[in-house]
């Protein structure tokens, strides 16, 4: 699609001598001309321009004007400005305003036909960036954070899913790659066909093939029908090759056939079916460190990595650490059928600090106990840390235990469990004294407690009292 450059100009000559300068130098491009400041807005919201260029001295409405008016219909239009060397302060001051460039008069061809291909090339990459930002907001829906490397992601997103190439999704454990899978195909001009998901080590050796390619009748034994692979369903569509880093050689060699020719054959089969899928692939793991021990052919990465897009570790997003809580809380809520909850300012700081090792993955399930463990509306620490306590495995303990030994976990669970018996306790207390107003004899009646006991949990636990 051509170009459109909108010339306006109040001395026709002029204006014809510029438009056949910049035909000149570049012959593809839509040209308008107009001596007019109110045509040209007209022309403009309209038909919308890439570049406008006009004269700043005008009768009715002057090249200044024109540029302010112009901008608020289109803002981040390329404007050019042209004119006379008595007014080159104007020009500087229009500048400031948001034009983009001036050319004094006489204008010269080569000045001329620099500025435009500048300024032409300024308005197609905003474009592109308006674009890609418009598909990049469609994903806020499904990838919850506004941090700096969320952001980088869904831009990433929204590049890769414009195109119709291989990628490859790196990232560790947890953090989201087959949703970003299903973001790229949702984005993509095969959003109306199948998405189709295949964990690959999920699958035993022997049936990957026939799960991917199909199998004829009789190709092996229990084969009593043919079966349509998972490539032929995703036709038209995209298929997702899940943790592709654990797969044997032996797949990866029937792998690369298909990257490479587009067709499959079919278990027993002899002829080969052509299909017309997108492939997109996972790892957590190191592929090129695969390659040099000899566990992933070269050939079958670079058929792969055509395009990169790289899921960010929760540690590196932690601003979005409380925004992704109250997401997974919520939607916890819901799947509960629960009244909606909310996270104390204690309980977010924690969450914050914590290493997530696990990434994501390891914070929704997180905030799935502590719904559990939370019976009112609102998570305390109390619950938190009653979560805590029937955690196990690597990464289960708070901020600073991560690589703890199995004592040190036993001590952490026994002093995790003192404070929340503390905190309990205190709170039991302050409650009984105010709803005694501070009456240590009545408390202690409503307790079920002798009056010396009584007196004891409250020195040993701090718990100011009013009267006696």
């Amino acid at each position: 699609m051509s170009q459109h450059i909108l010339l306006v100009d109040d001395e026709p000559d002029f204006a014809q001598g510029l438009a056949r300068l910049i035909v000149s130098g570049f012959p593809d491009v839509k040209i308008s001309l107009t001596g007019d400041g109110a045509e040209a807005l007209e022309i403009l919201t309209s038909n919308g321009v890439d570049l406008m260029l006009t004269d700043l001295r005008m009768p009715k409405l002057n090249g200044q004007e024109l540029l302010h008016r112009a901008l608020e219909i289109e803002p981040g239009l390329t404007v050019i400005l042209v004119t006379g060397y008595g007014s080159v302060e104007a020009a500087v001051t229009a500048l400031k305003a948001g034009a983009y460039d001036f050319l004094t008069k006489p204008v010269k061809r080569e000045e001329l036909l620099r500025s435009v291909q500048k300024g032409l090339e300024r308005g197609r990459l905003l474009g592109e960036n308006r674009a890609l930002r418009a598909l990049a907001s469609r994903c806020e829906s499904t990838l919850v954070g506004k941090a700096q490397a969320m952001c980088r992601l869904k831009e990433s997103i929204a590049a890769v899913a414009a195109s119709e190439y291989n990628v490859l999704i790196c990232g560790e454990s947890g953090t989201g790659k087959e949703l970003v899978a299903g973001n790229i195909h949702r984005l993509s001009s095969r959003a109306k066909g199948p998405f189709v998901a295949v964990n690959c080590p999920a699958i035993p050796e022997q049936l990957l093939e026939s799960e991917l390619f199909g199998h004829v009748k009789g190709a092996f034994t229990g084969a009593d029908k043919a079966r349509q692979g998972l490539f032929v369903s995703a036709c038209g569509g995209s298929i997702l090759l899940d943790e592709i880093g654990d797969i044997s050689m032996g797949m990866q060699t029937k792998l690369l056939r298909v990257l490479q020719e587009r067709e499959i054959r079919p278990v027993g089969a002899n002829a080969a079916v052509k299909v017309d899928v997108r492939i997109l692939a996972t790892t957590n793991r190191n592929l090129q460190e695969r390659i040099n021990e000899g566990e992933f052919r070269e050939d079958l990465f670079y058929r792969l990595n055509v395009l990169t897009v790289n899921t960010p570790p929760l540690r590196e997003s932690r601003d979005d650490i409380p925004r992704m809580a109250a997401h997974f809380l919520n939607q916890t809520c819901l799947e509960m059928h629960l009244d909606p909850k909310s996270l104390s300012p204690e309980v977010i700081a924690c969450l914050c600090e914590r290493p997530w090792h696990g990434n994501v993955r390891e914070l929704q399930n997180t905030v799935r106990r502590l719904t559990v463990f939370c019976p009112g509306n609102q998570v305390e620490m109390v619950h938190l840390r009653l979560a805590e306590g029937r955690l196990s495995g690597p990464g289960a303990a708070w901020p600073g235990d991560g690589a703890e030994a199995e004592g040190d976990h036993i001590d952490a669970y026994k002093e995790a469990k003192a404070r929340v018996l503390g905190e309990f306790t205190r709170n039991y207390l302050e409650r009984l004294l105010a709803r005694t107003g501070g009456n240590i004899s009545e408390a202690a009646r409503l307790a079920g407690l002798e009056r010396v006991s009584l007196q004891k949990i409250i020195k040993r636990n701090g718990t100011t009292t009013v009267s006696n």
